[in-house]
């Protein structure tokens, strides 16, 4: 029987074959130089026919947000890629059957890395470049040791969500989907393919004929002459990882045939050298630690406000960080996951002004007061920098108590109540209350507005004895008026006619002079109160009266024309103020410019202290803003 060291050197004199070198590494099956690589199927020299690819697209979407189940992959599986086909702000989750999710769980999405979970390992991508379209996908070697199922984080329209993993050909390979409601082939999948993977022959006409192992050995041949060193093995190389599984590989030394000593490699042919063999080492896990991440925005832009942060637990094991429970890290101090922080200090708002005086005597009236946002410094700022939750009321309304009585009256109408000499023109004049009912006239008190005033037309002619001239148009266009006529004694003579006293008709019936008259009942028209006083003394105040539109029967109406409607509010007073002078407002100090121009008068300290300065610059920033 030949040797170690013997079967080594007739291995490394048949390492040439039709002047080609041939590699000499451990093939799959542990022999030296068989070349037998694993298939896709994971058999040792297999041909890909022991394994069925499973693959298909999802593209149905929901209207729903949240997890959605998209596709089982069954226990035994291999080679399983599952990624998604554009970029989108969906995101996938992968679940074991004992309900324990593997990936971006819980709502909670993981950092790209190593997971473990259903016997094999998932590495999970993201792509996190701004101009990358990919997709994030996971994909996992195998074999699986339970059935996992893969969701979609659902928030927008599904791109379409490519699936594929292998299954050993004596398993069932109709993937299991979740009924989603699509019509035609199951919920949106186009399945590309459920059938077995198989090799052909080129020349066609069926499969390849299986090969001769590589690692069969030759019948031995003489020794060649000069081949005087050869390889041997040497020991291995330290471990790559202190903790967590690392790898050592075996060391092959140049050794001479004749007494086994080692010389430099450069003596042995190196297509003959031995491939290095991986071996693990250092198996224990490495210590557990709190990996924190980035802290979020702060939760205000001004003011008290929150960050947060995540703070997971993981541990290293062969060259890859995975999540681990947070039990493993209890030997070390967790790190906070929230704080508060604080942009900047926020501007308030402040009450510039005591409330002015209601803008009526009596009723319902307004008052209002200056309210301004000031920064930190005591500067004016617009008013979105302050909280408009916050804003005090700056407009009010005001009750001054009923008022008991108020005169209302109409336009003086417009026609005379005689076509010459002296006549009237008359108004409605009513005395109201908030119940807009009539009172007797005294109720108002005060000195009751006139309903009549005289009118002249020019002189009338005359005419003998009680002399009549014709009606005159009714005082009133609408309701109840009056009408007058002329009525004279006139005394005829041969130059004509003479006007004579009274009394001279005095035996004869004196004619009427004067008639109640109604046109027509009257429509709706507008009535109003005098004005009010005005709010301010001074740089524009206002002033209100009461309007209302009321029926012929002094019963509020809405038959009134808007367009005549009169004012119910006007500005008053627009002059500029002058400053008061306060005999007890003074500066006590000389340097109470630089207080002013510190803008420290917001402060009540400095506001008593340069009580004279602070009021002067106060009145010339109200009338600068009053300018805009």
């Amino acid at each position: 029987m030949l040797s170690g060291v013997a079967l080594l050197m007739l291995v490394c004199l048949h390492t040439r074959v039709q002047g080609k070198p041939r590699s000499q590494g451990l093939g799959c099956d542990d022999y030296l130089g068989s070349g037998k690589v694993m298939d896709e199927c994971g058999v040792c020299g297999g041909s890909n026919t022991t394994c069925r690819l499973i693959s298909g697209v999802f593209k149905h979407s929901w209207t729903k947000v949240g997890y959605h189940k998209i596709v089982e992959i069954p226990e035994g599986a291999t080679k399983i890629n599952v990624t998604e086909m554009v970029k989108s702000r969906n995101y996938l989750a992968l679940r074991s059957r004992s309900g324990r999710f593997i990936i971006n769980g819980n709502w909670a999405i993981d950092r790209p890395g190593e997971y473990e979970g259903g016997g094999a390992m998932f590495t999970y991508r993201r792509p996190n470049e701004i101009r990358s379209t990919a997709g994030e996908s996971f994909v996992g070697e195998g074999p699986t040791n339970e059935i996992l199922d893969v969701y979609m984080i659902f928030q927008q329209p599904n791109p379409g969500v490519h699936y594929e993993y292998l299954l050993p050909s004596e398993q069932p390979v109709v993937p299991q989907q979740p009924n989603h409601g699509a019509e035609g082939n199951q919920a949106g999948y186009d399945h590309h393919s459920n059938t077995q993977q198989e090799r052909f022959h080129p020349a066609g006409g069926g499969r390849e004929p299986p090969r001769l192992p590589d690692n069969h050995v030759p019948a031995a041949q003489p020794a060649t002459r000069g081949r005087e060193y050869n390889w041997r093995p040497g020991g291995s190389t330290e471990c790559s990882a202190s903790c967590g599984k690392g790898f050592r590989h075996s060391i092959f030394h140049c050794v001479s045939r004749l007494n086994q000593g080692q010389v430099s490699d450069a003596l042995c042919d190196r297509s003959s050298r031995p491939t290095p063999q991986e071996e693990a080492c250092n198996l224990e896990p490495c210590p557990a630690f709190w990996d924190i991440g980035e802290w979020s925005e702060c939760s205000k832009t001004c003011g008290l406000g929150m960050q947060h942060r995540q703070v997971l637990c993981r541990q290293i094991y062969a060259n890859r960080t995975l999540n681990v429970h947070t039990s493993h890290c209890r030997h070390l101090e967790r790190p906070e996951i929230s704080s508060t922080c604080q942009m900047k200090i926020c501007s308030e708002w402040q009450t510039r002004s005591e409330w002015t005086a209601c803008s009526v005597p009596c009723g319902l009236g307004q008052r209002s007061r200056e309210v301004r946002c000031v920064s930190n410094v005591g500067d004016f700022v617009p008013d979105d920098e302050c909280n408009m939750n916050l804003r005090p009321v700056d407009v009010e309304n005001c009750d001054m108590g009923t008022c008991a009585k108020s005169w209302f009256y109409t336009e003086w109408s417009s026609r005379c109540s005689a076509d010459c000499g002296m006549g009237a023109r008359t108004r409605g004049v009513l005395c109201l209350t908030n119940q807009v009912s009539g009172l007797p006239l005294e109720g108002c008190g005060g000195e009751r507005p006139a309903d009549a005033q005289v009118c002249n037309n020019g002189l009338c002619e005359n005419r003998i004895e009680w002399f009549t001239g014709p009606w005159s148009q009714c005082s009133a266009e609408c309701g109840a008026g009056s009408q007058q006529r002329s009525v004279v004694c006139l005394m005829k003579s041969d130059g004509g006619f003479a006007v004579m006293p009274p009394y001279e008709c005095s035996s004869l019936d004196r004619p009427l002079g004067q008639q109640s008259c109604k046109l027509k009942a009257c429509g709706a028209k507008w009535y109003h109160t005098d004005w009010s006083a005005c709010s301010k003394a001074c740089e524009r105040g206002f002033r209100v009266r009461e309007v209302r539109c009321l029926s012929g029967d002094a019963q509020p109406s809405e038959d009134c024309d808007e367009r005549r409607r009169p004012a119910g509010r006007e500005d008053c007073n627009p002059e500029p103020c002058l400053p008061s002078i306060d005999e007890n407002c003074r500066d006590k100090y000389f340097n109470c410019n630089v207080v002013v121009q510190a803008r420290l008068c917001v402060y009540d300290y400095y506001k008593t202290t340069c009580c004279s300065s602070c009021s002067r610059g106060a009145h010339r920033q109200s009338v600068r803003h009053g300018r805009r």
